[in-house]
C-alpha cells in the first residue's frame, strides 16, 4: 500500500451564485483509513463529496484523488472508485444477480458475484427481482453495487439508513473488513454512534469551512474536559432543587425534573449531589456519570443545531446535504 495520501483538498471552493457553499476547504484522507465527513444539512460535505467523485466541478483549489485531478474524470480513475448513494434507481425487473453482473461488466476488475452477495448479506437472494426485496435489503443492493468494481477508494453516503440494528451491525462489520483488505473509505453519516464505531478520523464542516479535525477520541477529549452528570428528582423533590445548584461547581439545568451538569470538577459535584441527596432521603434515579459523547461535541461545533443551513446548497441543483 502506497505511504502517499489517497485523497489530497488544498484551499477548495465552490460556489452557487452568491452563496460560498465550500470555502477554503482544506484536508487530506490516508491509506486504508476510514474518514468521516461530518457537517450540518447545507454545510458543503455533498458538494465537497460530489467534487471527489469527479461529478461536481471545483471553482478553485487543487485536489487530487487516487493521484487524479477528479475533474477530468478519467476510466482510469473512475475504475478505482466505488460509490454508495443514499439511492440508486435499479430496473425493478432484474434480479439481484442481473444488477449486478451489468454495473459489474463497467470495471476491469471485478469482485466475484456471489462473493459480494456473501459480503453484504443477501447470499441466497441472489434470483430474486429487485421489486420484491424489503427496503433494507435494497439498500444492502445500493452496497453491493459500490463494491463490485474491486475499488480502492469506497464512498458511501449514509450506508445505513433504513437498516435495523442487526443490519446496522453487520454493516459495520463488513466496513471493519474492507478496511482490514486495505480499502479507504470515505464516510458521511447523521448517526454519530456509528461514526465513533467506524471512523479513524473525523472532520467536521460547517458553512463550507472545517472547524474540528481528528480521531473521535481526539474531538471528544477537546470539549474543554467536561464530564456530564445526570438524574432525575422525584415529584416530591423537586421544588427544593434552588438550594442544591447554587452549591454546584459545574452549569447545571434541570428540565422536567431532570438535572444535567456539565463540570470540570466531576468528583466534587458528584459528592455535593450525593451528599444533598442522602440529607433529604431522596433518591436520584437514573443518575449516571458520563464523558461527552461524539454527538455532544459535534453539536457544540455546529452550534447546536443539526438541521440549519448555513451554507445554503440549493437542493435543486443536486447539491442537498440530506
Amino acid at each position: 500500500m502506497s505511504d502517499s495520501p489517497t485523497v489530497v483538498v488544498e484551499g477548495l471552493r465552490r460556489s452557487y451564485g452568491e452563496v460560498r457553499a465550500v470555502d477554503g476547504l482544506s484536508f487530506e484522507v490516508r491509506p486504508g483509513e476510514v474518514f468521516a465527513l461530518l457537517g450540518p444539512n447545507g454545510a458543503g460535505k455533498s458538494t465537497t463529496v460530489e467534487i471527489l467523485e469527479g461529478h461536481r466541478g471545483r471553482d478553485g483549489g487543487d485536489v487530487r484523488v487516487l493521484g487524479h485531478d477528479p475533474a477530468e474524470s478519467s476510466a482510469g480513475f473512475r475504475d478505482r472508485i466505488g460509490i454508495v448513494l443514499q439511492e440508486v434507481g435499479i430496473e425493478r425487473e432484474l434480479t439481484v444477480r442481473e444488477a449486478l453482473e451489468h454495473y459489474g461488466a463497467c470495471y476491469s476488475r471485478r469482485r466475484p458475484v456471489d462473493e459480494v452477495l456473501d459480503l453484504v448479506g443477501l447470499d441466497g437472494l441472489g434470483d430474486r427481482r429487485t421489486h420484491r426485496l424489503s427496503g433494507g435489503q435494497k439498500r444492502r443492493i445500493d452496497l453491493a453495487l459500490g463494491l463490485v468494481g474491486d475499488p480502492d477508494l469506497l464512498f458511501l453516503d449514509e450506508p445505513t439508513t433504513g437498516f435495523d440494528p442487526s443490519a446496522r451491525r453487520q454493516a459495520w462489520e463488513m466496513v471493519a473488513g474492507l478496511r482490514e483488505l486495505g480499502t479507504t473509505i470515505v464516510l458521511t453519516s447523521h448517526y454519530m454512534d456509528e461514526v465513533q464505531a467506524l471512523a479513524d478520523r473525523v472532520l467536521v464542516i460547517a458553512g463550507g469551512r472545517a472547524v474540528a479535525e481528528g480521531t473521535p477520541d481526539e474531538l471528544r477529549e477537546s470539549m474543554e474536559g467536561e464530564t456530564s452528570i445526570r438524574a432525575r428528582f422525584p415529584i416530591e423533590a423537586r421544588g427544593t432543587v434552588d438550594d442544591l445548584l447554587g452549591g454546584l461547581a459545574g452549569r447545571a439545568t434541570v428540565r422536567d425534573g431532570r438535572l444535567e451538569v456539565r463540570t470540570d470538577e466531576p468528583t466534587a459535584d458528584l459528592h455535593r449531589l450525593t451528599g444533598w441527596a442522602l440529607e433529604r432521603g431522596v433518591e436520584l434515579d437514573g443518575l449516571e456519570v458520563s464523558r461527552p459523547t461524539l454527538e455532544d461535541v459535534y453539536l457544540e461545533l455546529i452550534g447546536g443545531d443539526p438541521a440549519e443551513d448555513p451554507a445554503g446548497e440549493p437542493a435543486g441543483d443536486g447539491a442537498s446535504d440530506g
